[in-house]
């Protein structure tokens, strides 16, 4: 995931997210992080109030302003859209490295039952 698009997620989660006080600190401490980065690029932070709920909207609006003020790279930043996505999703993604056949994204705990034996296929 890019610097960007890990601000997307969490611009977005944060706006899903529901009105958790975690979630809403978190998302307050990246949203004044993100206002002093884009000052100046005035349609980035009228986009960043409108506070869109769609993270290809939010990709559309200020993705290329934040590649090129340098908040993509911005570790405080980046640190403060991982706490945001954190607190709007405590379960977290998950990745699956033997999915025996499974396909997509999964959210929270998965369990998979093969029909076979590992590497008797």
């Amino acid at each position: 995931m890019t610097g960007v698009e890990l601000i997307v997620a969490a611009l977005a989660a944060a706006a899903t997210a529901g009105v958790t006080s975690g979630a809403q600190d978190a998302y307050a401490g990246l949203k004044g992080l993100l206002v002093k980065r884009l000052a100046g690029r005035t349609e980035a932070v009228e986009a960043l109030e409108a506070r869109e709920t769609k993270p290809g909207v939010w990709q559309a609006r200020i993705g290329e302003d934040l590649a090129a003020c340098g908040a993509a790279s911005d570790a405080q930043i980046l640190a403060a859209a991982r706490a945001v996505l954190a607190q709007a999703d405590p379960a977290g993604t998950y990745t699956v490295e033997q999915n025996y056949g499974a396909v997509g994204q999964f959210y929270g705990p998965v369990t998979i039952h093969p029909p076979f034996t590992p590497g008797t296929v």
